[in-house]
């Protein structure tokens, strides 16, 4: 017996998922997504999502509402007369009509070990705090954010280097098997919801712009994890006045290195930077319009002395 599935995603992480549910058999009906946008460039034609381009190779149907809210909407989901719904990072709310429809309910995909890390940016607040564990997991989902019953839980480790685009990555492939495996269990009726503990709520507000300026007064651990927590989207950056003009200059990777001086101060000609504790040199970096390059590769092409004291 296959589940007819309605799918609901929109970004890149969303797409293992889909793949592999059309690979176990299930019936997709529909594929929610969100409506193309502008890519790139101002004036670029309207890109479909990741989401929509994968349905459209398949032969899926897609839906691409502004709103879920309206009757029209609530009633055309509900007759897809799906068995379940399943969602990941959809992008939209979804009101109780749509909650209520299929038989089976919706099952949401989260990032993150709930109740730790409820919300918008899991994989970026996990790294940003230096956790050294994370995972993916399934829950029933409810009106609340985030909040419904937990159903199947992968965990990993974090590696101490990895970024928020290589967690990503791996957690969306691992997400995939977990969404599957639900389906499987929700099928033979052989899966029990458990309600999230109330204890360890954490909250991963969207990243704020403002989150990427460098505090080189901070220790060097906690400057290394905004790095990789940042990297490569929206990249952690510092400034630096370059000939009279303020460059900003993001660094993608770094590691942590012993020295010592003012918050800022460049130690060596190897870029090293003292912070509250300890120092840092980036690994990866990136001048405003430029593409993306190594420590040696930066030095050859770009001087930021020794003993120049540079702002976050």
């Amino acid at each position: 017996m296959t589940l007819n599935v309605v799918f609901m995603g929109t970004p890149d992480f969303s797409v293992p998922t889909l793949r592999a549910i059309l690979a176990a058999g299930h019936c997709v009906k529909a594929v929610y997504t969100q409506p193309p946008r502008p890519a790139g460039r101002r004036g670029l034609a309207d890109t479909p999502s990741p989401v929509h381009g994968l349905a459209l190779e398949n032969g899926l149907s897609v839906l691409t509402p502004t709103s879920l809210k309206l009757p029209e909407e609530q009633a055309r989901f509900a007759s897809l007369d799906a068995d379940v719904a399943v969602v990941i990072a959809y992008g939209m709310l979804l009101p109780k009509p749509v909650l209520d429809a299929p038989r089976l309910g919706c099952i949401n995909l989260h990032a993150s070990l709930l109740p730790r890390w409820r919300g918008a940016a899991p994989i970026h607040r996990a790294i940003m705090a230096g956790d050294a564990e994370t995972g993916v997991m399934s829950m029933q989902m409810e009106e609340g954010l985030d909040t419904g019953p937990m159903l199947l839980t992968a965990r990993t480790a974090i590696d101490p280097d990895e970024t928020t685009g290589e967690l990503h990555d791996r957690l969306a492939g691992l997400g995939a098997s977990v969404v599957v495996e639900t389906l499987a269990r929700l099928e033979a009726g052989n899966i029990t919801a458990m309600p999230q503990p109330s204890a360890g709520v954490t909250y991963a507000r969207k990243i704020d712009k403002a989150e990427a300026r460098i505090d080189f007064s901070a220790s060097a651990a906690v400057v290394k994890n905004q790095i990789r927590g940042l990297s490569p989207f929206p990249g952690a950056w510092f400034e630096y006045v370059h000939d009279g003009k303020a460059e900003r200059i993001k660094v993608l990777r770094a590691e942590v290195v012993a020295g010592q001086g003012t918050p800022g101060q460049v130690l060596d000609d190897r870029l090293t930077i003292a912070c509250g504790g300890d120092a840092i040199r980036p690994l990866l970096l990136q001048r405003a319009g430029k593409s993306i390059v190594s420590l040696e590769q930066f030095c050859r092409g770009f001087t930021i002395p020794a003993g120049a004291v540079i702002g976050g």
